[in-house]
């Protein structure tokens, strides 16, 4: 169970929603309601895109408040914005500067961050114990911090940072400087033409999802690497994915995020350990056990 979940159980549906945008693909709606189910516990989730209210995110998280949703998830291009408006529920958030998961308390809304704690278990599930070693972020935007939050605390020996804004790159330095002892190196774009110096490489950008096809590597990337993870998971089989595994890269879906931030998240608005994350699994990819 997420340690951040409260201890009081729904006594009523659950509300939950999905503020963002290009997120009609999202397979979130039907996690949340899964991870219900496995409790006999009745979830709504809603998809909330600003640009289609013509409203912006602040107020359409107010609305949200008010309307007695339990809490909302965030995803892009929101999810520094949310860190910014909301006081956060652990310390952990108020470093990285990111947030994915506002829960809606009667002392107000609170930020959580369960891309941070659902990339460190997708990671231990994958990879055992293994360090990441030397590792390169493209895009360092809301997922692109929390994930290099959570190589640094998984005992990254390195943590190169891509992104075409340099002020992200520098903040999101600064904030890791002051977070671990790890090497934070400030990638220049040759640095992504040969991956032979990275143990892994993590795509943290929009780049590969549906409606935003493409891949942040450069076509002429070279090299050979022992890990990679894309963010993205719709669809699940993506260019950058492909680039990985030709390198020799065991490989991580955004799959695996999905699943794990989203059993965090529904922990956190519910107070309800999710018991059966198996069974859950087997649901929503028609997989039975």
């Amino acid at each position: 169970m997420n340690s951040q979940a409260p201890n009081t159980p729904p006594s009523r549906s659950v509300r939950l929603g999905l503020i963002g945008g290009n997120i009609t693909e999202t397979r979130s709606p039907v996690l949340h309601a899964a991870c219900g189910l496995s409790l006999g516990v009745n979830v709504t989730y809603d998809l909330i895109i600003p640009a289609e209210r013509g409203q912006s995110f602040a107020e359409l998280l107010a609305q949200c408040e008010r309307a007695g949703f339990d809490g909302v998830n965030v995803t892009y291009p929101y999810k520094e914005e949310a860190a910014r408006l909301v006081p956060a529920g652990t310390p952990a958030v108020a470093a990285m500067g990111t947030s994915n998961t506002v829960r809606f308390t009667p002392e107000g809304p609170r930020a959580f961050n369960t891309d941070y704690s659902g990339f460190i278990a997708g990671y231990r599930a994958q990879f055992g114990a293994a360090a990441p070693g030397r590792v390169l972020v493209l895009g360092t935007g809301g997922v692109g911090r929390a994930i290099a939050f959570a190589l640094a605390d998984l005992g990254a020996d390195a943590i190169a940072l891509y992104d075409t804004d340099q002020s992200k790159v520098e903040s999101l330095a600064a904030a890791l400087e002051k977070h671990c002892r790890a090497e934070i190196i400030r990638a220049a774009p040759d640095m992504l033409c040969d991956l032979s110096s990275f143990d892994g490489v993590v795509n943290g950008t929009p780049l590969g999802m549906i409606g935003r096809p493409g891949s942040p590597l450069p076509a002429s990337a070279t090299g050979s690497v022992r890990w990679g993870f894309d963010a993205v998971y719709t669809p699940e089989h993506t260019e950058f994915r492909a680039r990985i595994e030709a390198m020799g890269g065991a490989f991580m879906s955004g799959y695996e995020l999905y699943f794990h931030q989203g059993v965090d998240a529904f922990e956190i608005f519910t107070g309800r350990q999710v018991t059966e994350p198996d069974w859950v699994r087997s649901i929503i990819t028609h997989k039975p056990l």
